[in-house]
């Protein structure tokens, strides 16, 4: 699978003199639109198809229909939602995985699509490995049965998840009917506060607009703050436009991008890679560009960020207390309160950092990079753990670089338990769950009823204030515990 660059069809040209003070939205949308219907539905060219083991429901379709793929190179596999993170070197110990695993691999195999497969040397979760080869890159349309597909956003990417049926469509054709999404361009300017990170910012963003603020968007995220963020960084903020409704979020590619992809294995190389990016920066939104909606934030007001409830967008500043349903107007928001503190069994007006926690996790396709696992260790190095947890690195790769640095060896003095790539307890498939009436302090991006196991209670943050939370017992502000320390890298 390494060593080439994968070509990349490009969408069925229909000659057109693109208007100025288009969107980064607008522009990626026109260069893969390749007929529009009267209703307004497009047909989108895919250039980048990814597939887990959650697959085989459009395998089955095209099995039935007697249809094969359509361009197999530009299909890419990869085991991680059902991948176990312990036990790899024998057989798949559950059968259910097992058979799930041997699914993909049959299934991609008989199509003649790249795998990564759980042994794979590149294996991860299919929003950390996939960049991590150069197969996202900007201007680039990407899709995936997952909804944090909008991940690859990050990279100036019009990336989105698609459902089953949806998958078979893109096998079969390499095409997509959409409907345009409206704009959005949310901005945050100013400098980020120490200690203060992406995951903030997202969480900040959720509370302000709601979950369903972004309801129907694409979504660009813009300004000084933003564009002072590590690829992985601006990677978590694309990840958690779902969780505000988005239908996707996107970064226009500027130089941290290209230093970022320069010399990854199927990114463009030497002076191609150069004439790429000078095409790559002409896809930032022209400075007179309309958006149908906007919202700005200052980031200097962004604080450590924890969710109390049962939805990303019940999140507030760790100094702050759970809501009170009795002081809310509105009474259908009133009573959501209520039931949400009801499963989380907490009681209004108590302050966050007194919320004991029973177990951490640091880990899932929104925190799981080499940058995460730094924060992350700058806390926990020289202490213990008054919690147990459990680390599950993004990818082998980023496992690899982690205990290069020593990262795996303070995780574990602390007492956290440090284990292979893969989807892990965020979604809880592959037997790492949270049990019941237990509280996690996780890193994932959803804190839904049951998200990380039956029964489970999941508060969204920070690697660093998972780690915090891990020391003390509790949830904590984190700077407390940084003050005097360096992340390592």
């Amino acid at each position: 699978m390494a060593g080439s660059v994968v070509a990349v069809k490009k969408a069925a040209a229909v000659a057109r003199t693109p208007p100025e003070n288009r969107t980064i939205i607008d522009k990626l949308w026109d260069a893969h639109a390749i007929t529009t219907r009267e209703d307004g539905t497009s047909l989108l060219w895919i250039d980048r198809h990814l597939l887990h083991e959650g697959s085989f429901h459009a395998f089955d379709q095209l099995a039935k229909r007697g249809a094969g793929v359509a361009h197999p190179e530009l299909t890419f596999g990869i085991a991680d939602h059902y991948a176990p993170t312990r036990g790899r070197d024998g057989s798949v110990a559950n059968p259910e995985i097992a058979r799930m695993l041997d699914q993909l691999s049959a299934n991609t195999a008989r199509h003649g699509l790249r795998l990564i497969g759980l042994r794979d040397p590149r294996q991860g979760i299919v929003h950390v490995a996939i960049p991590e080869q150069g197969l996202t890159l900007p201007g680039l349309t990407v899709v995936c049965g997952d909804s944090h597909t909008s991940t690859h956003g990050a990279f100036g990417a019009f990336a989105f998840g698609i459902g089953a049926s949806e998958v078979a469509h893109v096998l079969m054709t390499q095409t997509l009917w959409q409907k345009r999404p409206h704009r959005m361009r949310i901005v945050v300017d100013g400098p980020l506060g120490p200690g203060i990170t992406a995951k903030d910012v997202a969480l900040t963003i959720i509370a302000r607009i709601g979950a369903d603020g972004a309801q129907g968007c694409a979504i660009e995220y813009a300004g000084s703050a933003v564009r002072a963020l590590s690829m992985e960084g601006r990677m978590t903020l694309c990840n958690l436009s779902i969780e505000s409704g988005g239908r996707l979020g996107l970064v226009a590619p500027d130089e941290t991008t290209f230093a970022w992809l320069r010399g990854r294995p199927f990114a463009p190389q030497g002076a191609a890679f150069d004439a790429a990016a000078e095409d790559w920066r002409e896809l930032a939104s022209d400075p007179d560009a309309a958006f149908d909606r906007e919202a700005s934030f200052s980031g200097v007001e962004i604080a450590p960020t924890v969710t109390w409830g049962v939805s990303p967008e019940h999140a507030a500043p760790i100094d702050a207390t759970v809501p009170d349903p009795a002081r809310i107007a509105d009474e259908g928001r009133a009573q959501a309160v209520r039931d949400a503190l009801a499963y989380m069994d907490l009681r209004a007006g108590m302050r966050l950092d007194e919320i004991r926690i029973d177990r951490v996790f640091i880990g899932s396709c929104t925190n799981s990079r080499i940058e995460d696992l730094r924060a992350a260790a700058a806390v926990l190095a020289g202490r213990k753990a008054a919690a147990p947890g459990l680390v599950s690195p993004g990818s082998s790769a980023v496992k690899r670089q982690a205990e290069e640095e020593g990262l795996d060896r303070i995780f574990r003095e602390a007492g956290l338990e440090w284990v292979e790539s893969g989807c892990s307890m965020c979604v809880g498939m592959n037997g790492d769950i949270v049990p019941a009436g237990e509280r996690c302090a996780s890193t994932t991006n959803r804190n839904f009823k049951g998200r990380q196991g039956p029964g489970s209670r999941t508060h969204l943050m920070s690697p660093a204030m998972v780690a915090a939370a891990a020391v003390t017992g509790r949830l904590t502000d984190a700077r407390a515990l940084l003050a005097g320390r360096e992340v390592v890298g």
